[in-house]
């Protein structure tokens, strides 16, 4: 009887251990497919609305290794962005925020550089770059949605 339940715990630590560490594997292989998913819209207007500050801000974060998405837009002086963080480096938020916001404002010393980690921020800069890519915004309501944007990061703050 003893042998039977030494044989049983013996097979129920060895179906624990697989179980786990095909769950170990099954994780890092989904992190790898979700890191090669960081895509970036570039916003081309035919109006009179400069993007190029925006897209090149874009570019330039997409490339740090935390930040896993990221959506801008700029009036004439100001720069808005948000950015998404990888679930293992939200921990560090703060740190990754304020990083993007020293190397943007490097980048663009003449432009007054927003950033946010909100997801409603984020939400809310796609679908303004959204408006922006069909030229259904003009510079009026662009910067009326824009600071609607900026009132909104305020109350998160």
């Amino acid at each position: 009887m003893k042998e039977k339940i030494r044989r049983l715990n013996s097979c129920l630590f060895l179906v624990t251990i697989i179980v786990y560490i095909s769950g170990c594997i099954g994780q890092q292989n989904q992190s790898a497919n979700d890191s090669n998913d960081t895509t970036i819209v570039k916003v081309h207007t035919n109006n009179s609305i400069d993007q190029t500050v925006a897209n090149q801000a874009k570019e330039k974060i997409i490339k740090e290794e935390e930040v896993s998405a990221v959506k801008a837009v700029n009036t004439d002086k100001e720069l808005l962005m948000a950015i998404k963080v990888d679930q293992f480096h939200r921990f560090q938020l703060k740190k990754i925020k304020k990083n993007v916001k020293m190397d943007v404002e490097k980048a663009y010393p003449d432009y007054k550089v927003l950033v946010s980690t909100d997801q409603k921020i984020y939400w809310e800069l796609e679908r303004l770059e959204e408006k922006l890519q069909k030229d259904k915004t003009k510079k009026k309501t662009l910067q009326k949605e824009f600071n609607n944007i900026q009132n909104l990061m305020r109350e998160k703050a």
